[in-house]
């Protein structure tokens, strides 16, 4: 793979992590750009795949985040030209989108460590199907989306249906397996983030979401590397290796 990867943050906290450390061992190079810092977006057609990464606003804020429709007609271009993309989170959603899917507010937020199950069709697919039929992960959106056209439903959660899709050779997630357990601390320490989580889950929430962390950390993170790098080698057509990973942006 000679082209470099795209990863498209939309906050300084939520960053690649586990699926970055996954590039740092295949030794891939990694173009990091911050939209809500005012980074440009780069020409899409210089990387070989994309990776999107969650945040805390809607992919339907247009209106208040200005770079969210341009960076969502970068993923419907890319899809187009069957550039690899890896929606988490926000980057699932902003992926949906962008292949004209809705993305709207739940009916309640859903939040925690809480589990998800593979669909039948994860069994077919080249990154799911060595992956655990039933995995904890860590939820945190109010937000869903429906299917695009032509999508294949990979994994759903009892209040959430739409937890994995796959269209072509693009994935959106809407968990978190990347996330270790210094990173979600992180999380805790930004303001909004804690007021927000205990809003939604009453005094202590973080302490308890830390501790199911904690308990599942050593489930979460290797699943996560395992997933990306399947689809590193199966989809986007990586080899394995050793290196490290550059930043620019």
């Amino acid at each position: 793979m000679d082209s470099p990867l795209l990863a498209l943050q939309h906050i300084a906290c939520e960053p690649p992590a586990a699926f970055e450390d996954e590039l740092h061992e295949r030794g891939l190079e990694l173009v990091r750009v911050e939209l809500d810092e005012g980074e440009p977006l780069p020409d899409w057609r210089e990387f070989g795949a994309i990776v999107v990464m969650g945040g805390p606003m809607g992919a339907y804020e247009d209106a208040v985040h200005p770079w969210l429709e341009p960076e969502k007609r970068l993923l419907r271009e890319a899809v187009s030209a069957d550039v690899p993309v890896w929606g988490v989170c926000l980057g699932a959603q902003l992926l949906a989108a962008a292949l004209g899917a809705r993305v709207y507010k739940g009916d309640a937020p859903e939040v925690g460590m809480l589990p998800v199950e593979l669909e039948p069709a994860a069994s077919a697919d080249p990154v799911f199907a060595a992956a655990p039929r039933r995995f904890p992960t860590l939820q945190w959106h109010g937000d869903t989306f429906e299917l695009p056209d032509g999508a294949t439903l990979l994994a759903s959660s009892p209040a959430y249906a739409n937890q994995a899709f796959r269209v072509g050779r693009s994935y959106g997630i809407q968990f978190h397996v990347e996330v270790t357990l210094d990173l979600a601390t992180q999380w805790g320490e930004v303001p909004a983030y804690a007021e927000s989580l205990e809003q939604t889950l009453g005094p202590g929430a973080l302490e308890r979401l830390l501790a199911g962390l904690a308990a599942s950390e050593a489930t979460t993170v290797p699943l996560a590397r395992a997933l990306f790098g399947r689809w590193l080698e199966r989809v986007v057509g990586a080899e394995a290796g050793a290196g490290t990973v550059s930043q620019t942006g």
